[in-house]
């Protein structure tokens, strides 16, 4: 493995976009290969991470993690990007008639598994362009409703018309969206005012680096940067041996063994993986491999 291959915790200052900040760590770091798992709305902060060098190639396995934020919406205006940025489309006094309790139970109400319409000015893609495109033409795509989780959704303040909240979610849910959702529930509407990302699965913003300091971070080998095994604390992993690293090199399988899983995950040590499972020696990543009827098979390999 290369010395630069890694992730990197990153703290997203508001009005830079995640893309912005990929180009900030390529300078910093003298790195070409540098990607992030996921974006960030321009208005919004907090935790983006980002692979470099051949970590790059692991992105898909990031895709899947929960994540948290903490927001505050407003009630009584709907904009036509769902947040602060947009214009108004509809504005309605009828939030001052509501109370906490009310406000409580309409937000308890979205908790678990639930159809979410993303919201117009979102990457997804309708008729083979992205929606965001299609709107800033002035055309309104139409977006298919797709299956979310709320795993966790708490009222941390209301001081109308605003709510702050705490929310964890599955991936591809959109907090926009939600909070549009809850101000319909309400009657009033509603667009989210602030966001601020607080975790992706076991990575936590508060161990995160400025863009300015993520140099420093690297050479100080702070928590914000994850080396090597580091990077993946939730994947299952095997040890490999020496002869199976050779064999690993050229693309062959081997025998699944004693593939190990994170701590406080559910299943026995040695059960057959379903899910995608690290083959490393010592904190070394080798290989990541999916494991078939008793042997695991290389998807990437990172040998030397």
């Amino acid at each position: 493995m290369a010395t630069e291959a890694g992730l990197l915790l990153v703290d997203k200052p508001a009005g830079a976009t995640s893309h912005d900040i990929v180009l900030r760590l390529r300078r910093a770091l003298g790195v070409r290969r540098v990607g992030h798992t996921g974006t960030l709305d321009p208005f919004a902060t907090g935790l983006l991470l980002a692979l470099v060098g051949p970590f790059t190639r692991l992105a898909d396995l990031y895709h899947g993690l929960a994540k948290a934020y903490e927001a505050t919406m407003m009630l009584g205006r709907e904009t036509d990007t769902d947040d602060l940025t947009g214009t108004t489309v509809s504005e309605d006094a009828g939030w001052r008639d509501l109370d906490a309790e009310t406000i409580e139970a309409s937000l308890a109400a979205r908790r678990g598994p639930g159809l979410q319409v993303p919201s117009t000015y979102s990457a997804r893609r309708a008729g083979g362009e992205r929606a965001y495109a299609l709107a800033r033409r002035g055309v309104r795509p139409e977006l298919e409703a797709r299956e979310v989780t709320i795993h966790e959704i708490i009222v941390l303040e209301v001081d109308l018309p605003c709510i702050r909240f705490r929310t964890r979610v599955s991936t591809g849910t959109y907090v926009r969206a939600l909070a549009r959702d809850i101000g319909r529930d309400l009657g009033p509407g509603a667009h989210l005012t602030a966001l601020r990302r607080t975790a992706i699965g076991p990575f936590e913003a508060e161990e995160a680096a400025s863009p300015e300091a993520v140099a420093e971070a690297v050479t100080s080998a702070s928590s914000a940067w994850r080396p090597g095994m580091a990077a993946l604390p939730w994947v299952p992993r095997r040890e490999v041996t020496d002869a199976e690293r050779d064999e690993i090199r050229y693309g062959r399988s081997v025998e699944q063994g004693n593939v190990l899983r994170p701590p406080g995950s559910a299943g026995d040590p040695g059960a057959s993986p379903v899910e995608s499972v690290a083959l490393c020696a010592s904190d070394r990543l080798v290989a990541i491999a999916e494991g078939r009827d008793g042997r695991l098979y290389p998807k990437k390999v990172f040998a030397a």
